[in-house]
This record gives structure tokens, C-alpha cells and sequence, in this order.
């Protein structure tokens, strides 16, 4: 006997994402009031953090939670069976942060309890490690370009409080505060893709002048008088998805002046900035046009290339699969022998056309809509 499906009301079921933000809401990271590595992604954002400001913007924290899971997941796996230190606790007076994953090297792991020690020393030097999830639509960037300018500022905080201070003296791991500051030789990043778990690995020495590079900035924005001196690092709601999802977005960007207009508009403050921002659009066509060009040029010339690893870059073809269209005469045939009617419904282009060779007008009426709003630049001639 099969089960018969059984419709239940969509208010009757909870949903696993309120107890999922619930649950992150009360996390110790989401408490946290100090100035964290991991809000260093911007200037503003971190300015407004050092300030106590309220957010002002209920975010959908879906992908950062599904991140914070695998973390969970991978990390701990890292701690059963390499021995990994995950997620430990490093702070001072300006600054605080956990790192995802520090691997000591062997003189580091004679220095601690046996039942602490990694399986397999680093061989490098102590490492510290930080994992990245990321979409398959980041995946090309982030294996041509490796982390970004933030994410590397923020594991370098993590490391110079390492070596600098070494692991904050809290409950769970005071038999590592102990060892007092250490020397990170090596910085190491694991980005994996949320969506088919794929794994890229990048890992470097560590350089003392970004860490400095790195302290610099968090100097700064502690040295500013309020959040709106401090600099916006993106370019917005619409435009960047840090901003989308900025807890102070509407504190940082403020409400469009009309309705549906964007917000990035606080930028023009007189004509001179319409002047250089029209300057902008025009530089920003001329590379869009001299880039379409190489590209298809570039296109054309591999047309008969075969698939494989050529430099830096690795070709590979898709698509040359039959389209299938659908067969109208047997769709009608199909109606005929189910007894079925067949739609007539008006053919528009096919009446437009026929009332066009009749030499009559094509009758239209105004709709509510409107067409897009476009913009028009051209040289001006004074």
C-alpha cells in the first residue's frame, strides 16, 4: 500500500532556519563587542563596531550559517584526527579573534601536554590556517586570485596576535596561553566549495610587513573621531554583497532620496563630482568595449583549439549538443487523438504583420508600465 501524501499548512512546521538564527544569535562571536579580526572586512563596518553603533539592518544570515556549519564539521574533523588546535581564542587591548586552525611545529609540541599534540608536527613552522567557504560562482576567482585583500588582513591579525601575545588566557586552553607568544612561520588558506566540496589550498610564508600593514589599519580606524570619517571599501547595496548584507548598511548608505533610486547618489555633492563620476562612466565604457573586443578576437582564434593546460590556463569546450524544438504538429496530433482542443490562441506578431501589408494602422492603447530609465553621455561642446 503507498503512503498517501499528506498536505500540511506551512505555519504548522517550523522552520529550521529561525532556530538556526536563533542558535546563532546567542553564539559567543554574535555577543561579541570588542572589535573582532573578522569585522575588519571594512573600514566604515569596523568603525561603527568600535563605536557601539546599533545595527540598523536585519541581514539573512542562510550562507554565513551554512558556512559556520562546515566549518564546524571540517575543523573538528582536523582536531580527531590530525590533532589540530581549531578554533582558539587569541586577543589584546584593540583587538580579538578565533583562528580556525593553528598546526604547532615539533620543538612548539614538546612544550605542551602529550594528549595536545599534533599527530604530525608542522614541518614548516607553526601555521595558521583559515578556512574559506565559497560558491561555485567565486570558485574561477578565488583559484585565479586567492584571497582577498580583507581576507588576508584578517589572518594576519590572527597570526601577529600570535606572535605578539600569543593564545588569550581563558578556560579550555590555558595550557597553551603558557607558552607565551610563537613564532608563525607559515600562513596557510583551505577555501572549499559549499556546493560540490571541492578543495583549494594556498599557503605562503609569513610576511612581518602585511601583519604591520594589517595592525596599521586597525590603528586608524581606532584613531577616527566617528564612523562617517572612516572610508566605505565597497561600492554599495546592488553593487557588492558585503554591503547587501551589511548589518549597517542603512546607517552607512541612508535611505535613496525617491523611491527606487539608488543610494549611491549621497556620493554627488556638487557638479565637480558629476563631472569626474561622468569621466568614470565614459573610462569604465571605453574598457568595457576595448575588452569585448580582445575577447572575441581571442575567441575566433581558438575556434579549432583542442581541449588542455596551455600556460597559466586550462581550455576546455562545452556545449555542441543537439536543441530540441517542439513538435507542433504532433502536439496537435496527440490533441486530436485524446480529444482534446486545441488552443487558438492570436498570434500578435503574425496580426501586426498581416494589418501592416493591409496598409492599416496597428491599433495600441497606453499600458501602466514604463520603458527603463536610460542614461545618455556624450562629448559636450561649449
Amino acid at each position: 500500500m503507498t503512503a498517501q501524501p499528506v498536505e500540511t499548512p506551512g505555519d504548522a512546521v517550523p522552520s529550521l532556519w529561525v532556530a538556526a538564527h536563533d542558535v546563532d544569535a546567542r553564539r559567543p562571536r554574535s555577543l561579541q563587542r570588542q572589535l573582532g579580526a573578522s569585522d575588519t572586512v571594512c573600514e566604515r563596518r569596523a568603525a561603527y563596531i568600535l563605536a557601539g553603533t546599533a545595527p540598523t539592518d536585519e541581514t539573512d544570515k542562510r550562507a554565513a550559517i551554512l558556512g559556520t556549519y562546515i566549518h564546524e564539521g571540517l575543523l573538528g574533523a582536523a582536531r580527531s584526527e590530525y590533532g589540530w588546535l581549531v578554533e582558539r581564542a587569541v586577543a589584546d587591548d584593540t583587538l580579538k579573534g578565533h583562528i580556525d586552525a593553528v598546526q604547532l611545529d615539533e620543538e612548539t609540541s614538546a612544550r605542551v601536554p602529550a594528549r595536545h599534540r599534533p599527530k604530525v608536527p608542522a614541518a614548516g613552522g607553526v601555521t595558521v590556517e583559515d578556512v574559506k567557504t565559497k560558491t561555485t560562482f567565486l570558485w574561477d576567482k578565488v583559484r585565479r586570485c586567492g584571497p582577498s585583500q580583507a581576507e588576508l588582513r584578517q589572518v594576519y591579525l590572527y597570526a601577529d596576535l600570535l606572535r605578539t601575545t600569543g593564545f588569550e588566557n581563558i578556560r579550555g586552553q590555558r595550557y597553551l596561553a603558557k607558552l607565551g607568544p610563537l613564532d608563525v612561520q607559515r600562513i596557510r588558506f583551505r577555501f572549499v566549495n559549499r556546493d560540490n566540496g571541492e578543495e583549494h589550498i594556498q599557503e605562503f610564508d609569513f610576511d612581518p610587513m602585511e601583519a604591520t600593514r594589517a595592525r596599521w589599519w586597525v590603528q586608524r580606524v581606532h584613531e577616527l573621531n566617528s564612523p562617517e570619517e572612516a572610508r566605505r571599501d565597497f561600492d554599495g547595496p546592488g553593487l557588492d554583497a558585503i554591503c547587501d548584507h551589511c548589518p549597517f548598511m542603512t546607517a552607512c548608505w541612508g535611505l535613496p532620496e525617491r523611491p527606487g533610486t539608488a543610494v549611491q547618489t549621497v556620493l554627488i555633492h556638487d557638479d565637480a563630482d558629476r563631472a569626474q563620476t561622468l569621466a568614470d562612466y565614459v573610462r569604465g565604457h571605453e574598457l568595457e568595449t576595448q575588452g569585448k573586443k580582445i575577447k572575441g578576437l581571442a575567441r575566433k582564434k581558438l575556434d579549432t583549439s583542442p581541449a588542455g593546460a596551455y600556460g597559466r590556463n586550462e581550455l576546455a569546450w562545452g556545449g555542441g549538443n543537439p536543441k530540441w524544438d517542439l513538435d507542433v504538429e504532433a502536439m496537435v496530433d496527440l490533441h486530436d487523438e485524446a480529444d482534446i482542443p486545441v488552443p487558438m490562441v492570436p498570434d500578435e506578431k503574425r496580426m501586426v504583420n498581416n494589418l501592416k501589408e493591409a496598409g492599416l494602422a496597428v491599433p495600441e492603447r497606453k499600458s501602466s508600465q514604463t520603458t527603463p530609465r536610460t542614461i545618455i553621455v556624450r562629448p559636450f561642446k561649449a
